[in-house]
C-alpha cells in the first residue's frame, strides 16, 4: 500500500495565550518531552521530529510495540517522554540522544520512554488532515482503545473546569501547561492555529556574567544566579530573546570584570580566562551538547546586577526554558535573590495522567 501520508512532516503549532478560551475547544495536557511525528508503514517505523530529523535510533524499546499494537499503515502526532520517580524528567530525555548505540541501548533499559499520541494524520489508505479535530480525536481512542503501556492517548476534555484543575495538578508531575485545540480546525503543518497556556511567574537573579550575540555586537543572553541555603551562587538559567537596541544598552548597563580579577568571581572554577579582550571563559561543560560548533563562552559581571525575569516551570532547580528580562531591581540586593523564590508544585502522579482518557 501506498501511504496517504509520507515522512517528513512539519507538525502542527500552538500560539501563547494568556488566558483560556470559554467554548469550542478540546483542552489537553501540555507534555514535557520531544515532539514527534510517528509514521508506521507495516513494519517500517520513523520517529520525526520537530525539526524533521529522524529519532528512531535513539528509541529502540519502542519500536516492537509500535510493530505489534498499531494498525499496519497510520501517522500519529505525538510526544515522547521519559518518567523518573513518577515525574516527567527532560534531562533524562535529552541523555536518549547519543551517538553510541551501546549508550543508547543501555539507557533504553534504564530510563525507557513512551509514546503519547494526541493525533492522528492518516490511517490506511486515509488522509486525516482535513478532518475537524473533533472526528480525528475520536479516530484516535477508536485506534487506542485496546493498545496497552509503552503506547498512550493523551487524555483530552471539553470542561473548563476539568482543565483549569489539570493546569493546577498536573504540574507537579513535570507537565507545563495546556494545550487548546479549536474542535472544527484540520491538521495544519507548521501553523500556530492551535494554542497553549503555560505557567507564568517571575524571580529576582543575579546577572552573573553574559554571552556575546552571535553577531558579536552586543549582548545574546544574560546568565543568571540564585543563592542556595549554603549561601552558594547557582547558576540558574539565562534570559535572552533581546532587540538588537536592547542588545547594545545591555553592554552600557553591564560592567565586565577584568582578567585579573576573574579569580574573585563565584563562577570562576568554571574556566579559566582565554585571555581576550573581552574576558571570555569558557563554561563548565563548554562543548554544546546540540551543535559542537556553538561557543558557550561567557563574560563574567561583577555580583551587584539584580534583574527580574519572567519563567513558567523549573526543572531540577533551574528554569526550564530560556527566560525573559522585564527590568532591572536596583532597589534588591544580590542576597536576596534565593531559590525559596521558585515555585515547587505539589508531586503528582505522571503514570496516573498517562491511565485517563
Amino acid at each position: 500500500m501506498q501511504p496517504p501520508v509520507t515522512a517528513p512532516i512539519k507538525p502542527m503549532l500552538a500560539k501563547a495565550v494568556t488566558t483560556m478560551p470559554t467554548d469550542g475547544h478540546f483542552f489537553e495536557p501540555k507534555w514535557d518531552g520531544f515532539r514527534c511525528i510517528l509514521f508506521k508503514n507495516g513494519d517500517d517505523i520513523v520517529l520525526g521530529s520537530r525539526n524533521e530529523k529522524p529519532l528512531t535510533r535513539y528509541f529502540p524499546e519502542l519500536l516492537e510495540p509500535l510493530r505489534t499494537q498499531l494498525p499496519d499503515h497510520c501517522v500519529l502526532d505525538g510526544e515522547l517522554i521519559v518518567v523518573v520517580d513518577n515525574k516527567l524528567d527532560f534531562a533524562a530525555l535529552q541523555q536518549r540522544i547519543h551517538p553510541a548505540k551501546s549508550r543508547v541501548d543501555m539507557l533504553a533499559a534504564e530510563t525507557p520512554a513512551v509514546f503519547v499520541a494526541f493525533d492522528i494524520l492518516a490511517l490506511g489508505d486515509h488522509d486525516l488532515r482535513s478532518q475537524p479535530f473533533e472526528k480525528r480525536r475520536q479516530q484516535l481512542e477508536t485506534v487506542f482503545a485496546d493498545i496497552a503501556a509503552p503506547l498512550y492517548v493523551t487524555p483530552a476534555t471539553q470542561s473548563n473546569e476539568q482543565a483549569q484543575r489539570w493546569f493546577t495538578d498536573f504540574e507537579g508531575a513535570g507537565l507545563d501547561g495546556l494545550i487548546m485545540k479549536p474542535l472544527t480546525e484540520p491538521y495544519v503543518e507548521n501553523k500556530r492555529t492551535q494554542l497553549k497556556l503555560k505557567h507564568v511567574r517571575s524571580a529576582d537573579c543575579v546577572v552573573a556574567g553574559f554571552r556575546w550575540h552571535k553577531d558579536g555586537k552586543g549582548v545574546g543572553s544574560l546568565l543568571l544566579g540564585l543563592y542556595n541555603e549554603q549561601d552558594e551562587l547557582r547558576h540558574v538559567g539565562v534570559a535572552a530573546s533581546f532587540t538588537a537596541k536592547r542588545r547594545a544598552e545591555l553592554i552600557d548597563e553591564l560592567t565586565p570584570l577584568t582578567s585579573e580579577t576573574v579569580g574573585t568571581h563565584p563562577w570562576a572554577d568554571w574556566g579559566n580566562a582565554i585571555g581576550d579582550d573581552r574576558c571570555n571563559i569558557a563554561m563548565q561543560g563548554a562543548p554544546n551538547r546540540w551543535n559542537a560548533k556553538k561557543s558557550n563562552a561567557w563574560v563574567p559581571v561583577q555580583i551587584e546586577h539584580v534583574a527580574e525575569v519572567k519563567y513558567s516551570t523549573t526543572l531540577g532547580g533551574r528554569f526550564r526554558d530560556v527566560t525573559k528580562m522585564l527590568r532591572w531591581r536596583p532597589d534588591k540586593t544580590t542576597q536576596q535573590c534565593t531559590v525559596e523564590q521558585l515555585v515547587e508544585p505539589e508531586p503528582y502522579d505522571a503514570n496516573a495522567i498517562l491511565r485517563l482518557r
